[in-house]
Parts: structure tokens; C-alpha cells; sequence
């Protein structure tokens, strides 16, 4: 065999090897400490569709098309701005502080943000997955870092996002990384598509079509007892609060409630309208989060998006 062929099969042999081992990579098992490189979310929604056959794998996200505006959130810096976590991983199964701070384009730790939603910054954590979903808001230090207990009771890799709007800016910016839970990672599969969900004693009911590329109406209604609740409570100034994200990626999605509590107009339930801007078409998991009777519950969806057709 001539140099030139033998260097040909060996090359050839380095990629078998390399596409196995991502293959091992890949499969279920220990997790460990990860890198604190990151990927993030953009903003969008979804809605519930007939959705025949089996839901699309946590790594199948839809591709944006060519020419598409780069959907946000996907990165764990943007606009000048960087997450920085004290820790990418945290303990299983204890409640621990999860520190990080957010630094700003001179590289310092940002210490002024604009409130959005009640709050100076949102933080949603969520399992690759889409299990686990937490919407929490840390407490800051006067130096800009951020705390916040949180507690992660199974194994595998989170993906948290930090939402915010920094001082004089009205328009969010949102940043994600990933935070391993060191132990046996046993992945859940995509709950199937559905216009109801429970939680505790209520039910939540989806309506609404959303279709990539455009701003789209969907409204979640709140019953108890087969009862409207016509009485709940503003939570973060809405009468609920949405968060979406695309399955596969988990693009963070921004998602805007229409109305506003206590300007003679808006009515405390049981519907709670949004508009959302779904970017492509495909599987996303809704989160409602809503108060009623003193207390935040979240209700969860699995939704589909379709392309638009002209």
C-alpha cells in the first residue's frame, strides 16, 4: 500500500472512532461535571395540534430558515452581556445556593436593571428533557451577584436562563447555560400533545393555532371543580405569566400576556390571553405559571407549531 493510501485509511479510521464515541457520548449514563459552555433559548410559543405518530427527540429541534433572524437566548453571551456561574454543576437531591452574576460589556458584574414583569431579572430552569421546570427570582447582592436556593432532584443536565433588561433598556435580554447534576441520567420522553393539563385540583385548557412566522392569539383558561375561576391573582403584573420553549434546543421563548391587572378592562380569569411569536414550526413545551388563593402553580403542554402556508 502506497503513503498516500495508507494515510487515506488511517484518516478514515480517526472518524469511525470519533463518530462512536459521540455516539457513547450521547447515550444514557453518569453525569458528571460539565463545562460551563452553554447554549441558550429564543422566544416563541406553540399550540396544540393533532399530532399523530411519535413526538420529535429532545435533539430534533426544526432548523430556522434560510435568511431567518437568529432566534435570542440561544448563548451564554449577547448584546455585550455574559453569564458567569459561580458553579456548572450542582449537588443532586440538596438544597444548595446557585450564585452567578451577570457582567456587562465592560466586563463588570451588571448592579442597575430595568424591572420586567415586577421582577430585575427572571430565572427559569428546566432539564434538557423539558422536566424539572422552575421559575425562580435570586436575591442581589450590592456587588451584582445573584443567589438563589435551588433544589434539582434528579440527575442529568439543566439548561437555566436568566432574562433581564439592563438599566435604560425596556427590550429583554436573555442568556443561558448548563448546570450538570452529577448521577444516573434517565431521560423522560416527550409528553404527548393535549389541550388540558392538571394541576393539583385545577385544569388548564389550551386554545389557539400558532404558526411559524407570525404573532399568533392563544388563550389559557383556568377551572376548578369544572368551574371557571374567575377571581385569580396577578403574578409578575399579568394574570399569568408564559414561558415557551422549542424542543430540541430550548429556545427560550418570549411570550407577552395582553391586558393588564386593575385597569378596569382586563378580567381576573378564567382566560388568560397571549400573543406569541413561534420562529419555526415543531414540538414546544408550554409552562403556565398562575396564582390563585395565594399560591403560583404551573401548568405544563406539549404543543406544535405548523409552517405557514401562503
Amino acid at each position: 500500500m502506497s503513503t498516500p493510501t495508507r494515510l487515506a485509511a488511517f484518516a478514515a479510521g480517526l472518524a469511525v472512532t470519533f463518530v462512536a464515541a459521540v455516539g457513547v457520548g450521547n447515550a444514557v449514563g453518569p453525569v458528571g461535571a460539565a463545562a460551563e459552555a452553554v447554549h441558550g433559548g429564543g422566544h416563541t410559543g406553540a399550540a396544540p395540534q393533532a399530532h399523530g405518530g411519535e413526538h420529535a427527540a429532545a435533539g430534533s429541534a426544526a432548523a430556522p430558515a434560510a435568511g431567518a433572524a437568529p432566534v435570542p437566548g440561544l448563548a451564554v453571551s449577547a448584546e455585550g452581556y455574559t453569564l458567569r456561574l459561580a458553579s456548572g454543576t450542582h449537588p443532586l437531591a440538596t438544597p444548595a445556593p446557585f450564585a452567578f452574576s451577570v457582567l456587562g460589556p465592560a466586563g463588570r458584574p451588571v448592579t442597575a436593571y430595568t424591572p420586567t414583569h415586577d421582577k430585575d431579572l427572571h430565572l427559569i430552569v428546566v432539564r434538557r428533557d423539558t422536566t424539572g421546570f422552575q421559575h425562580l427570582h435570586p436575591e442581589r447582592d450590592a456587588d451584582g451577584g445573584w443567589t438563589t436556593p435551588l433544589l434539582l432532584d434528579r440527575a442529568g443536565t439543566y439548561k437555566v436562563f436568566v432574562d433581564f433588561a439592563p438599566d435604560r433598556r425596556t427590550d429583554a435580554v436573555t442568556l443561558a447555560a448548563d448546570v450538570s447534576v452529577p448521577g444516573t441520567y434517565e431521560p423522560e420522553p416527550l409528553p404527548a400533545v393535549s389541550p388540558a393539563a392538571s394541576v393539583e385540583d385545577y385544569v388548564v385548557t389550551l386554545t389557539g393555532d400558532l404558526v411559524a412566522g407570525r404573532e399568533s392569539a392563544l388563550t389559557l383558561s383556568v377551572t376548578r371543580g369544572g368551574r371557571p375561576v374567575d377571581d385569580l391573582q396577578p403574578y409578575l403584573a399579568a394574570y399569568g405569566h408564559l414561558v415557551a420553549l422549542r424542543v430540541g434546543d430550548l429556545a427560550y421563548l418570549h411570550v407577552h400576556p395582553e391586558g393588564e391587572p386593575g385597569n378596569g378592562r382586563t378580567p381576573a380569569g378564567p382566560d388568560i390571553p397571549f400573543v406569541v411569536d413561534v420562529p419555526t414550526a415543531g414540538d414546544y413545551r408550554l409552562y403556565l405559571n398562575f396564582q390563585h388563593e395565594g399560591s403560583v402553580r404551573t401548568a405544563e403542554f406539549t404543543a406544535v407549531a405548523q409552517e405557514e402556508t401562503s
